[in-house]
């Protein structure tokens, strides 16, 4: 079974990643053609705990970034074509199951890295992608799981299983913003890069769009809530903009086999 799929847009290339119990799949970005395989060590005698990837991110020029249930993070060095990809580094700052990456979708501000990283404890890592991928910051746990994070403009949105969400400055950690988001789990963020808008997706039913902005004046953080809608008898599992703007979304659920589509008319 797939745990989860993302096109990762690099300068040179799309590619359609996915993640299953077995390894890591890579394909052409319409899915015809698998570029490349990685193998999960699977254990003969399995342990308690079920050996997975989950969080996929492109980051920097060539790379693509995948997560693993052991905390580490796999680091993939794409050619521009063919299929010699290499795993160019492991990064070995968690100690948690990751849960999700995301590479900056505007410009990140000087210091401020390009790669944020969320374990199943709540700790978030903030990387500069390159040649060596170096860390820059570590943001503490606070008793929560991440579920799920973003970043733009330097701004870190990170949804969390007691329903915040919580804004951090990525070039040093501190926290900006946090709001009570949702009444259960939140399960999906997403980020429309174009406007700042952020849509949160939870248990409790509920679809919500943000928007992030900076005071001009004072460079604080701001969120205001602009839409919120209810998905009825559903648990949200997965919510995504479906342009740049903003101005639609998709959500499912648990147990759903449909996807449903809201515009802004």
């Amino acid at each position: 079974a797939s745990f989860q799929a993302a096109w990762c847009v690099l300068p040179a290339r799309i590619l359609l990643v996915l993640t299953c119990q077995k390894g890591i799949q890579m394909y052409e970005s319409d899915g015809s053609i698998m570029v490349y395989w990685h193998a999960l060590d699977i254990p003969e005698h399995p342990p308690a705990q079920a050996v997975f990837a989950r969080g996929i991110s492109a980051a920097g020029e060539r790379f693509i970034c995948v997560g693993l249930s052991s905390g580490m993070v796999l680091v993939f060095d794409i050619p521009h074509k063919g299929t010699n990809i290499t795993v160019s580094e492991v990064l070995k700052e968690h100690h948690d199951a990751i849960t999700d990456i995301a590479a900056e979708l505007g410009q990140a501000p000087d210091g401020a890295g390009d790669l944020v990283t969320a374990d199943d404890a709540g700790t978030l890592c903030v990387w500069s992608s390159g040649e060596e991928f170096s860390l820059l910051n570590r943001i503490p746990a606070f008793g929560w799981t991440c579920s799920s994070v973003r970043l733009w403009n330097g701004i870190i949105a990170a949804g969390y299983g007691n329903g915040q969400i919580r804004l951090y400055e990525a070039a040093t950690g501190s926290l900006r913003a946090e709001v009570s988001a949702h009444a259960r789990w939140i399960y999906a963020l997403d980020l429309a890069p174009a406007t700042g808008k952020l849509l949160s997706g939870a248990e409790d039913s509920f679809v919500h769009v943000w928007k992030l902005s900076r005071n001009p004046d004072t460079d604080d953080v701001e969120i205001e809530h602009c839409h919120a809608e209810c998905v009825t008898d559903t648990q949200i599992c997965g919510a995504r903009f479906c342009d740049p703007e903003g101005n639609s979304f998709a959500v499912t659920g648990y147990d759903l086999s449909e996807i449903f589509c809201y515009s802004q008319v």
